[in-house]
């Protein structure tokens, strides 16, 4: 009698099939039950009612409900401060109440719960800072405290305590002051670190590049400045990670462009005495190049050569600047557009998407500057980019070039993707 007391003091009898007289509120919609050792009936294991448009409080009375694992109210039209007698309901393991208006600061008591793992608050009106009591939330997996009114710094203490945590979401939230060298310690982070949308401060802890190669960042809208570090975690992002910070900077440290520079160089020598020898071997055989992706390779049938022919794209390096897009548009004006020819046919991805991300220069010679380049889906390439004007017999050389290194099939020697 007593949880169902509690239920119908959560929902006001909104449901129609909730009904007192009913032997047990297992059969009520939303309610899961299990078979408790000790009781001879089953006890109340989950409340999921979302997206039903309840108001009211949350019932500080559902703490009694202490077998009580999941708790699924989002959705719903909630006000008022998160009790602290819920978290006497020490069994629950998941507690998702985003998308209601909750105010009032995120009750310290939270990690009273010892099996807690994850936590979705988010798009609520909850505020102040974030208690340095979170870091007792040992088995914590998921923290998602995003589209709210927090403040203030974000603790440091946190962080290390955390040896669960595969999730962090604090976006669009009103922190300030510098990100914790500490958030570095997450070394289970295996999702995306989102502090986007706040008003956070000074450089990148480099530390951030200790976490796991596979974290993404989302480190967008802020205020952060300084460079952001090429070591770790870093170099794996994408070109939007750390947009609109406009006192970040990207850049290389001396030795690790000394380093990409002899890497370059050397690649560069080796391709080319490959390169030389096919070409020459093959010249006879290579006519034009199709813009329009009709022809393929070893088509004898000449084309209409046009400009966006002069770039080849092979598989290497991850990106950072915008030079490269930003000659390519300036480029492209005026002239026909052509298409995006795959080489390796398992390597998917659009010519638009090549052009808006960001790049930066890896070297430059007489036959034109090699970027390095990250896709939207992580995946670094190096793009050459052909220079000079040389008309048609320079785009049938091209032709000519690309054909022979698609043939080349080396393990010291990178692949060719595709041409344009």
């Amino acid at each position: 009698m007593m949880k169902k007391l509690l239920l119908l003091q959560l929902f006001f009898s909104v449901f129609a099939d909730w009904n007192e007289d009913d032997a047990t509120p297992c059969n009520w919609f939303g309610i899961s039950c299990k078979n408790v050792s000790g009781f001879p009936d089953p006890r109340v294991v989950g409340i999921a009612v979302s997206g039903e448009n309840l108001r009211g409080y949350i019932p500080s009375e559902l703490g009694n409900l202490i077998y009580l694992r999941r708790l699924n109210l989002h959705n719903n039209n909630f006000y008022g401060s998160i009790p602290d007698q819920l978290f006497n309901a020490t069994s629950i393991h998941k507690m998702f109440l985003y998308g209601n208006n909750l105010s009032g600061s995120l009750p310290p008591s939270i990690c009273q719960l010892p099996r807690l793992q994850n936590v979705d608050l988010s798009n609520n009106s909850l505020s102040g800072s974030l208690p340095e009591n979170l870091k007792n939330c040992k088995q914590l997996q998921r923290l998602i405290l995003a589209q709210k009114k927090f403040s203030g710094e974000i603790p440091t203490g946190i962080w290390p305590e955390l040896d669960n945590l595969i999730q962090l979401d604090l976006s669009s939230n009103e922190f300030n002051g510098p990100i914790p060298s500490t958030i570095g310690e997450l070394n289970s982070l295996s999702g995306t670190l989102n502090l986007s949308y706040n008003h956070l401060s000074g450089n990148l802890p480099k530390s951030l590049g200790d976490l796991p190669v596979i974290v993404s960042f989302d480190l967008r809208q802020n205020n952060l400045s300084g460079e952001i570090p090429e070591t770790g975690s870093f170099a794996n992002q994408g070109p939007t990670a750390f947009l609109n910070n406009p006192l970040l900077k990207k850049g290389l440290t001396p030795g690790l462009i000394l380093l990409i520079s002899a890497a370059d160089a050397a690649s560069v020598a080796l391709i080319g005495l490959i390169i030389v020898y096919i070409y020459w071997k093959n010249k006879d055989s290579s006519n034009g190049c199709s813009c329009t992706g009709k022809a393929k390779f070893g088509d004898n049938n000449k084309g209409k050569l046009c400009s966006g022919c002069s770039f080849a794209c092979i598989n290497g390096y991850r990106n950072e600047e915008s030079e490269f897009e930003d000659n390519e548009k300036g480029e492209k004006s005026g002239k026909p557009e052509g298409e995006l020819i795959a080489i390796d046919k398992g390597f998917s991805f659009e010519l638009d998407e090549l052009l808006r991300a960001s790049a930066y220069v890896l070297g430059k010679s007489g036959l034109g500057i090699v970027y390095k380049v990250v896709l939207g889906n992580g995946i670094p390439v190096a793009v050459r980019r052909l220079g000079g004007e040389g008309g048609e017999q320079m785009y049938k050389e091209f032709v000519a070039e690309v054909q022979a290194i698609g043939k080349v099939k080396h393990p010291n020697v990178v692949k060719l993707r595709a041409y344009y």
